[in-house]
């Protein structure tokens, strides 16, 4: 029996690749307001999922289109809360304008980083998720804080790690101000990612840890994005994965 592996990218955000990406993955983040994103480009990038066959999640993000949703911003829980619900809602209308149904819900950026390791900020975003969803899966890193406490909400958790990133001891992304951030190397990407569905991370200083994946994402801004969807596809198909 092959595996199955899930392959998703952050989509309409701006970027020129966006169709040639969902020709590639099996599962897409849509920008829903946030950070970027209207009701016209998630009609735009869900009806291009709908042509390729590829799984739709919204992507929420603190508000805050200034800095695409990077930086973590000063704001209190209940204002949080209630800029994720009106992002869910909006999506979720589109979805339902297009009678598609809503795979997932991925945070975006510094708000995926927070609520990876803070308890009151994850409660905020799974407080919002339930009061649109009730439930709907959500991807997250592996032994974090959000992963943890969606069980308790009923919330289905989808371990996620990333293709295009590395990672410090603690499972931590390294910080984008680093050079060594992001990956833009194909080979290096792939293997990567081997290792990891093998449940083996190697962070940035050489130590192996363990760790545990059933999605793996790139970057849609990420320049090497396409050759690295490219190659990552190539080089798991000729191992016997399945994406989908």
């Amino acid at each position: 029996m092959k595996t199955v592996i899930d392959i998703n990218c952050d989509l309409e955000e701006g970027f020129p690749y966006d169709e040639e990406l969902m020709k590639l993955i099996s599962s897409c983040n849509i920008a829903c307001g946030g950070h970027y994103g209207t009701k016209d480009s998630i009609v735009k990038t869900i009806k291009l999922a709908q042509k390729y066959g590829v799984k739709i999640g919204a992507h929420p993000a603190y508000p805050d289109k200034a800095n695409f949703g990077r930086t973590v911003l000063d704001i209190d829980n209940h204002s949080l809360q209630s800029s994720i619900e009106d992002q869910l809602q909006l999506f979720k209308n589109v979805a339902d304008d297009l009678n598609e149904s809503i795979h997932h819900i991925k945070p975006h950026g510094a708000l995926y980083n927070v609520c990876a390791k803070n308890k009151e900020i994850a409660n905020s975003v799974l407080k919002a998720i339930v009061s649109v969803y009730h439930t709907i899966p959500i991807y997250a890193p592996y032994k974090s804080v959000i992963a943890d406490l969606a069980k308790g909400f009923g919330i289905p958790v989808i371990y996620e790690a990333f293709a295009d990133r590395n990672y410090n001891d603690d499972l931590s992304l390294v910080a984008r101000s680093q050079n060594n951030a992001l990956i833009h190397d194909p080979i290096i990407a792939s293997n990567h990612v081997l290792n990891m569905i093998g449940g083996k991370l190697l962070s940035v200083t050489g130590n192996e840890h363990k760790i545990q994946a059933e999605t793996f994402c790139v970057h849609g801004d990420n320049p090497a994005a396409l050759k690295l969807v490219d190659g990552l596809v190539k080089s798991l198909t000729e191992k016997g994965f399945t994406i989908a």
